[in-house]
Parts: C-alpha cells; structure tokens; sequence
C-alpha cells in the first residue's frame, strides 16, 4: 500500500524581516483604518483585539492620530507605483505593496534614486 500523501499546507506563513514576523493579516485599506481609529480616539478605548474596551494610553491614543499611518501608507502607495510600472498586474503590485522590502529590493531603490 503507498504511503499517504500529506495535504499541502495552504496557510501563508508570516514573513521573517528583521528578528520579527510580518502578518498580513494586520494589513487593512487605509479609510478604512483610519474610521475605526477615528472612533476609537472619540470613545478613548480599544474597539478591536485583545484590549477591546480598555482605555488608550496617550502613546495609543497619539498612534491613531495618523501622522504614521500616512507615512506608512505613502510607502505603500510608492511600493505599489514602482511594481505597476514594471509590469505587475493589479493585483500582485497590490500584495507587493503590502509585504516590506527586502534588503536587495531596499538596495536597488537606493540605486535608483542616486541615478536619478
């Protein structure tokens, strides 16, 4: 009798960047975010997660005002321009928008940018 065939495992597995793992699932669309933030700063606590209910530290509190999640999210705007204009399909610039970079990928940009 052949031995049985396992089942291939069809989760994603979190990417490794730097000692940490990247979740993908952490990602969200930017309104999105940024009206569950917005409500969360009216009510002063948690509304999603393992704090839900809670009250928001002022370190919390400052996170949702948004001044980074814009920076993060020009980023990926800028990631996602960069792979439409090398050929990407809609959606898979839209994956490689939201993974972070690799360190040869961090390196060709910098080489670009010095080139002009």
């Amino acid at each position: 009798m052949p031995p049985k065939k396992q089942a291939a495992n069809t989760e994603e597995k979190p990417q490794e960047t730097s000692g940490k793992t990247y979740d993908n699932s952490k990602w969200s669309i930017p309104s999105k975010r940024a009206s569950s933030y917005a409500e969360e700063r009216k009510k002063k606590a948690h509304k999603h997660g393992q704090k839900k209910g809670k009250p928001l530290t002022e370190y919390e509190a400052g996170m949702r005002s948004g001044y980074l999640q814009c920076q993060h999210d020009h980023a990926s705007f800028f990631k996602y321009r960069r792979a439409r204009s090398k050929g990407m399909s809609k959606k898979d610039a839209a994956e490689f928008a939201k993974r972070p970079l690799s360190p040869e990928e961090k390196e060709e940009i910098k080489k670009e940018a010095r080139n002009g």
